[in-house]
């Protein structure tokens, strides 16, 4: 049998499937829905991160979910989320994010009229569009009108709902989140801390799946898509690329996570002679 996820087909197996077809099933199920693969060597996984999601629709083993799964749109779109590597923290790879800003701030010297623009592509909870916000807010040369437009995306629509919200555990916020920030921008909520309104509201978060979905509207100066390259096919990884290198500015940069490279994978990006360990595009005669 096949089923259709946001524009993908997968092939499923059938209804009878043994604990090693229901992997199958729910492994495909997850790159149909969001075009992530599960390494043969993750596999231990799945069963980790979906006990809960078992427990609270009363079945016992792998098999019963998988054919639920089948059967149910919804319950399809929880398996994915719960194997998705939701792994974040405040500020994380700090000195990638200050020349980031460093970057930004020496966009709007060269372009003072234009409010600049970022993606933060995978932003899973929040924290990193949030700690953008706080990094654009402490820059002298974002005031105002001058202050980044950023766009934050995510295949989860339960992710963009706690990104949202701006709420974060005792635990999540100290995860890389400096105490002056946390004071200046986080209320204490019983056990939880909030984002404050105005930072959140800095923040256009939307649902995307790079590989089903069209790009964003508009181009970007600067791109962040960190550590989600890595759970893709070397195709996706390709047509991804060469997609942002559609809706990057001249001038823009492209940001990857520390074990993501451009090299090998795509022609349309090189790394940035300004700034080191970051990417832009790779224009024809130039260079």
């Amino acid at each position: 049998m096949s089923e259709r996820y946001d524009g993908l087909k997968v092939h499923l197996p059938s209804e009878r499937a043994s604990t090693s077809g229901a992997i199958g099933v729910l492994t495909a199920i997850l790159e149909a829905r969001t075009g992530q693969q599960l390494a043969a060597n993750r596999e231990w996984r799945i069963e980790t991160e979906l006990t809960a999601l078992m427990r609270e629709h009363g079945l016992a083993t792998l098999d019963a979910l998988a054919l639920a799964a089948q059967r149910a749109p919804a319950l399809a779109e929880q398996v994915a989320d719960a194997l998705l590597n939701h792994e974040s923290s405040f500020f994380r790879d700090a000195p990638v994010l200050d020349l980031v800003a460093k970057a930004a701030v020496a966009m709007q010297g060269e372009h003072p009229a234009r409010r600049l623009r970022v993606w933060s592509a995978g932003c899973s909870f929040g924290q990193e569009p949030l700690s953008l916000a706080m990094l654009f807010a402490e820059q002298a040369a974002f005031r105002g009108a001058t202050m980044p437009e950023i766009v934050a995306t995510d295949v989860s629509e339960a992710a963009l709902a706690r990104a949202r919200s701006g709420r974060y555990s005792q635990f999540e916020i100290q995860r890389g989140l400096p105490i002056r920030r946390m004071v200046e921008w986080f209320d204490s909520d019983g056990g939880d801390w909030v984002a404050k309104p105005d930072l959140v509201r800095r923040i256009a978060f939307r649902r995307m799946n790079l590989v089903a979905h069209p790009m964003p509207s508009g181009r970007f100066d600067v791109i962040l898509c960190r550590n989600v390259l890595l759970y893709l096919t070397a195709e996706d990884r390709r047509q991804i690329l060469d997609r942002f290198a559609t809706v990057l500015q001249p001038g823009g940069v492209l940001v990857l996570g520390a074990g993501e490279t451009v090299i090998g994978q795509t022609e349309a990006f090189r790394p940035s002679a300004a700034y080191r360990g970051l990417y832009e595009r790779d224009v024809p005669g130039e260079g």
